[in-house]
């Protein structure tokens, strides 16, 4: 990059780069705090997202960091095997996704149904508002969504007694309040302004102005303090089923989110577009220098992407600049952290959360039939009922049986012919074992003695099945005088499997 051109974009990303700062600051702290971990932790992974991953990255105005995405998957994690083990299956989860990166694997991760990655960004909102709005007061969350909505007028009921429950309560709530105001009303001379940090400045001005005793955030004042870091003996657990599935599930949810939010970034600029294989490679580097520091699992976030962007970006040196902000300020300025009410950051999460449940979305895919609208709830609703991994996998199961069912429409018309005694049975679509009782359903209404056409230019792919299914007709009334005749042009590319030249008794032409 020419001198000159650094001089003229320099102003910009550092303008833009504070705006991610103040947007990520908050965000960092409550994910982490949403995952059951230290808020420092969220701060380590901004950090490596902003300078690692940001010098790396493959799509240049996307920001890494800590997501709300993930937050539930790692809660999870934490429960069942502890913080300890968070750190092998991050560095398992970064090599499988520098790994695919380097083989060129990245378009594969984007293969997945719009439906499945909005009902699953639907749960995830839905599991969040469920366990914070118990952090909202001053309680903790419970292991799961339906034990934290059953559990919640116990919180409401306890908040209302004494304790700081009601007024942590009312600074969460007035933290929501000023984020919706402020994106509904604010200026567009301050549009820069991020609604969360001003929630949470305001929320932390008052409580300290009004003395209040609720929870803070607890922040070490050396950052070193936060850092947990592999030990060569935490490697032996690779030999454990549970982390290589959950590793596995970090890195695919992980990939998926940031290919998504890059995509979705790249339609916000007309500048360099997104190398999505050099991005998951740069995610993969990310995930693993954070697991080696026992810190949070990152992704691309759409909401400090758009922040970004939307800053008048052009380069990546705004996030690294935000990574630097991040350190900076966790370095010089801990002590005002150590203000912040835990309580507005999860105000800020539940926000988060209520936008995570895209009803736009959910109307858009009403254009596209029924089906897709179902597998959306589906997937949302098995994340809330059992876990983010065996819902994810059910939206997949639904889709593939969407997508057989779409693969296997077949039109089958039986019609008499001007000759007498002759038949054609017009097939259109796809003919697979699927219509195998439809096919033997319209056999049986040919007559004894007809020769039966049997056209397949209509037909996009035939499986042995269906075929077979035809021979057999032909050979079974052959005795009485039926003839099958399939038209030979064309069957050798619809057929599955080996090229057929001749099919039993049948004649071909």
């Amino acid at each position: 990059m020419a001198t000159t051109d650094l001089k003229s974009l320099l102003p910009r990303e550092l303008l833009a780069s504070v705006v991610v700062f103040l947007v990520a600051l908050p965000l960092c702290m409550g994910i982490a705090i949403a995952s059951g971990m230290p808020p420092a932790k969220g701060l380590i992974t901004g950090i490596i997202g902003g300078i690692v991953v940001g010098w790396l990255a493959g799509s240049p105005l996307q920001v890494s960091g800590p997501a709300a995405g993930l937050a539930v998957l790692v809660f999870e994690l934490v429960r069942e095997h502890g913080m300890a083990m968070l750190g092998p299956i991050l560095l398992l989860a970064g090599l499988l996704q520098l790994l695919a990166g380097r083989l060129k694997l990245g378009c594969w991760f984007r293969v997945t149904a719009p439906a499945v990655v909005y009902g699953m960004l639907a749960g995830i909102g839905v599991l969040i508002v469920l366990s914070q709005i118990h952090v909202m007061f001053d309680s903790g969350p419970k292991p799961s969504g339906l034990d934290n909505l059953i559990a919640f007028p116990e919180t409401l009921v306890g908040a209302i007694g004494p304790g700081s429950g009601l007024q942590a309560g009312l600074l969460g709530l007035g933290t929501i309040a000023i984020m919706w105001l402020w994106e509904k009303r604010r200026p567009q001379s301050l549009r820069f302004v991020p609604g969360a940090l001003l929630g949470v400045g305001i929320a932390t001005v008052v409580s300290l102005a009004m003395s209040l005793d609720v929870n803070r955030v607890q922040v070490p004042a050396n950052l070193a303090e936060a850092i947990d870091w592999l030990s060569p003996a935490d490697l032996l657990n690779f030999a454990n089923p549970a982390i290589l599935i959950a590793a596995i599930a970090v890195a695919f949810i992980a990939s998926a989110e940031t290919l998504l939010s890059a995509a979705a970034v790249d339609r916000m600029h007309d500048g360099q577009r997104s190398d999505f294989d050099k991005e998951l490679s740069a995610q993969g580097v990310g995930n693993m220098l954070c697991g080696l520091v026992g810190a949070l699992p990152m992704t691309g976030v759409i909401v400090r992407s758009s922040a970004n962007v939307q800053a008048g970006a052009k380069t990546r040196m705004s996030t690294i600049f935000h990574g630097l902000w991040l350190l900076a300020f966790v370095l010089l300025l801990s002590s005002v952290l150590q203000s912040i009410p835990v309580a507005s950051l999860a105000g800020v999460l539940v926000y988060t959360g209520i936008k995570l449940v895209d009803l736009k979305a959910l109307r858009g895919l009403g254009r596209y039939g029924r089906m897709p609208m179902f597998i959306y709830g589906a997937t949302a609703s098995a994340i809330i009922l059992t876990d983010l991994l065996t819902g994810v996998l059910i939206g997949f199961g639904l889709t593939l049986v969407k997508l057989a069912l779409n693969a296997s429409r077949l039109k089958i018309n039986l019609v008499d012919l001007e000759a007498e005694g002759e038949m054609e049975l017009r097939l259109t679509g796809a003919a697979t074992f699927l219509k195998v009782p439809a096919l033997t359903q319209a056999l049986g209404n040919v007559p004894p003695g007809t020769t039966l056409h049997v056209p397949l230019s209509n037909l996009s792919y035939i499986d042995h099945s269906c075929l077979e299914l035809l021979e057999e007709w032909g050979r079974a009334n052959a005795a009485q005088g039926s003839r099958l005749l399939l038209e030979q042009r064309l069957l050798k590319r619809r057929v599955e499997g080996r090229i057929r030249t001749s099919i039993g008794g049948a004649a071909l032409h």
